[in-house]
């Protein structure tokens, strides 16, 4: 099979990926998912005119001319609001958040008034109709359109939803990603290392741009290269209900690289599996039904690098978020080569002055050294075929961090 261009893997790994089907949930599980239909008022609020200071509630025609006596009938608290009315030469003792009483329709501030007798004030200053009054229905009323499709529910949409009386949510489902690590190499962080073994570390970084992305994960551990064994971790992650299945090695074409067989006589349909990219030739992508299939490069650079070009992008299509890779202009800060026919991402350190970036091109680049990875913020992006660029030359930066 010839080298796919980055951008055409793209897009046949996002074809017919579309958010998943929803779900109810209780209005405190919903914190980051997204809402999956529009969101609408079931009360108004507030419900009634309230004050929005602590003061007296009075005639606004009784205070037209200050100094002014009124009697101090009542008061009207949150939740415990005046049941009376206030006529003339009257005033209510009024605290915030509370009912405005029938007949007032103004608010005299506490500091403007001062006692005058065990239920008589002075009211110092005026206060023109409606002062200091929350109307009702004044941030929203029932019926009306809060939130919109795919809003992610952060604090304050999940503070209006609450305040708008819905105590459930309906939201987008949460894609579940399995992931498989292969190679009779690969131990568990913490083992003791026998001769030729290495430790799986892929596995952390791919769940890690994944959940970021939106998922649930699914870690199905370290698989040893034998057709049965992964042909029975695949079926663990079907009979799960994994709507993503990532492999972690095996995906070239060496002896023991097995999973694309295995993936083939499962039923699984692969689109492609060799890109035109650098770090990230042997990445497979397939599907069976509704479940999609991506098998990463063994190498933990290349496993990572492909999951923010390919895995993050599905994980976000699939659970209804807008995706768009950071991708920026920056200057180069040192010289680069000539590129050849694969599209290359290169390590690099990121500096960004009065909103200049400037890109540095790590001089080890090997897709084994995480090492680096970690030190970089961002991957220079360059073209098959690129001509030498020099130090300062402009270039394109997709940003990690």
């Amino acid at each position: 099979m010839a080298l796919l261009p980055v951008a055409d893997a793209l897009r046949l790994l996002l074809d017919g990926a579309a958010p998943l089907k929803s779900e109810r949930v209780p209005l405190h599980d919903a914190a980051g998912r997204v809402l999956a239909g529009r969101l609408s008022a079931l009360r108004t609020q507030p419900p009634f005119d309230a004050s929005a200071m602590d003061g007296y509630a009075v005639r606004a025609e009784d205070v037209a001319s200050v100094p002014v006596r009124l009697d101090v009938v009542g008061v009207s608290a949150a939740g415990h609001g005046f049941r009376g009315r206030a006529g003339k030469g009257q005033a209510v003792r009024i605290l915030t958040g509370a009912p405005v009483p029938d007949g007032a329709d103004t608010i005299v501030i506490q500091e403007n008034t001062r006692p005058a007798g065990p239920e008589t004030i002075d009211v110092l200053d005026t206060a023109a109709s409606g002062r200091h009054i929350r109307r009702r229905g004044l941030d929203f009323s029932e019926g009306d359109a809060l939130l919109e499709q795919g809003r992610i529910l952060d604090a304050a949409a999940l503070s209006l939803a609450a305040s708008a009386n819905h105590a459930e949510l309906d939201v987008v489902g949460r894609p579940l990603v399995a992931i498989i690590a292969t190679g009779d190499e690969l131990l568990p962080p913490g083992s003791e290392l026998g001769p030729d073994q290495i430790i799986a570390s892929n596995g952390y970084g791919v769940a890690a741009i994944a959940s970021a992305a939106g998922a649930r994960i699914l870690d199905l551990g370290i698989v040893r290269d034998d057709r049965a064994a992964i042909a029975d971790r695949l079926g663990a992650a079907t009979e799960a209900g994994a709507d993503i299945v990532v492999t972690l090695g095996g995906a070239s074409v060496g002896d023991h690289d097995l999973v694309h067989d295995v993936l083939t006589e499962q039923g699984v349909t692969l689109g492609f599996w060799k890109i035109a990219m650098r770090p990230g030739k042997p990445l497979m992508f397939g599907r069976r039904g509704d479940t999609r299939f991506i098998g990463m490069p063994g190498n933990p650079v290349a496993s990572l690098v492909c999951s923010h070009l390919f895995l993050k992008p599905l994980v976000a299509r699939l659970g209804g978020r807008f995706h768009e890779q950071d991708i920026r202009a920056a200057r180069l800060g040192a010289a680069m080569g000539a590129n050849d026919l694969r599209e290359d991402y290169v390590r690099a350190k990121i500096e960004i002055v009065d909103g200049q970036v400037t890109a540095t091109p790590f001089g080890l680049q090997d897709s084994s050294m995480l090492r680096i990875l970690a030190e970089s913020g961002g991957l220079i992006i360059r073209e098959p075929f690129a001509l030498p660029a020099a130090e300062g030359e402009t270039c394109k930066v997709l940003m990690l961090r």
